[in-house]
């Protein structure tokens, strides 16, 4: 399969890629993020262990990793008035996996940027302030994390 575009070509930034270290242990890290995500505006509607079901579903032996879907529900209302089809990438993932014990990296990309650049949501105005919004929720979650 030839892919439509050149991933070399596109820059984090065009895809509001974020990421950060913590020093804690995961358990302590998940509910670092949980809480911070909380404070800023995000609620977190849903959550899960990928490698706690991989390691009991396929013995995987997979090192601690975890998901919280984060939502802030004004602009997930404002994001699917612009396009219904937003709703296919919901929720706004926070990615924590262990790097090593007592080392956590913190992992999130927009999904209302990758929307954009699929074309599931259009480059219009409408969509930059969305984006722009979810934009500083974002940024301010991780100053707070990276000054933790």
């Amino acid at each position: 399969m030839t892919l439509p575009i050149d991933p070399t070509q596109i820059e984090p930034e065009d895809y509001g890629e974020h990421q950060t270290t913590l020093e804690m242990d995961h358990e302590a890290a998940i509910e670092f993020v949980r809480d911070v995500c909380t404070d800023v505006g995000f609620g977190i509607p849903v959550e899960f262990s990928p490698s706690e079901m991989l390691n009991e579903k396929v013995d995987a032996d997979r090192d601690p990793y975890y998901v919280l879907g984060a939502c802030n529900p004004a602009v997930a209302d404002a994001v699917l008035d612009v396009t219904p089809k937003m709703g296919g990438l919901f929720p706004c993932n926070m990615v924590i996996w262990e790097e090593e014990p007592g080392q956590q990296r913190v992992y999130h990309v927009s999904i209302m940027k990758i929307g954009r650049l699929l074309g599931i949501a259009p480059d219009d105005e409408a969509m930059q302030g969305i984006v722009d919004q979810t934009g500083e929720l974002v940024a301010e979650t991780f100053e707070r994390l990276e000054a933790a």
